[in-house]
């Protein structure tokens, strides 16, 4: 099984992801107004996220309004609101798995079911990185192509968020830490049964030495 500390390090990367995916979906930070072009007026920009959409106003003042029907929103919206609420969830119960089947927890007392509740906790982050990472590179993506088409006015362009940012970020550390608890919590299936039978075949070898 996995040492403390790798399973420390694990702990605190797949925290530091979980908090990331939260932030990514309440944080409406996903598109930002695109002032390129002849779009000169910077007097408001608008944000658009996961759930609203808000207009910043050059001194400061923030309005925010929601959405006004699920069933208008694009695909991706929907798609990302779905993964990352799953992302959310994988993440959460997986970081409770892994405090429970960690060597420096004593929630259970079976060391040989130890490792493998760490190896599906691995596994479960793994999942949550990938589910997150699907959102923001699918949003970013069709961002940089709507950027990039001339028949869309610079008016109406917008440009990578802060969330995406945060979002990739939040994947890579839910799956290094996934990564991990996979390489470093494999069960070793019979090592304790291999043992005892090694010190019994040692305590009986000494009779057949005239063999």
């Amino acid at each position: 099984m996995g040492s403390v500390g790798v399973q420390i390090v694990c702990v605190a990367l797949g925290v530091l992801g979980m908090i990331g995916v939260i932030v990514c979906c309440a944080v409406p930070r996903w598109k930002v107004s695109s002032f390129t072009g002849s779009n000169i007026v910077t007097a408001q920009s608008s944000q658009e996220g996961l759930w609203t959409t808000c207009v910043v106003q050059s001194t400061g003042q923030q309005q925010c309004k929601n959405y006004d029907s699920l069933l208008v929103l694009p695909s991706d919206l929907q798609a990302a609101r779905a993964l990352t609420i799953i992302s959310c969830m994988i993440s959460c119960l997986s970081l409770l798995m892994l405090f429970c089947g960690a060597d420096f927890t004593t929630c259970v007392q079976n060391e040989d079911a130890k490792p493998k509740i760490s190896l599906v906790s691995g596994i479960g982050l793994l999942l949550a990185g990938i589910l997150v990472i699907i959102p923001v590179s699918w949003s970013a993506h069709i961002v940089v192509r709507d950027f990039n088409n001339p028949l869309i006015i610079a008016g109406q362009k917008k440009e990578l968020g802060a969330c995406i940012f945060v979002g990739w970020g939040a994947g890579v550390l839910l799956l290094l830490a996934g990564g991990l608890l996979c390489c470093f919590s494999r069960p070793q299936s019979g090592s304790s049964g291999g043992t005892a039978k090694y010190y019994s075949n040692n305590a009986s070898a000494p009779g057949k030495n005239y063999v």
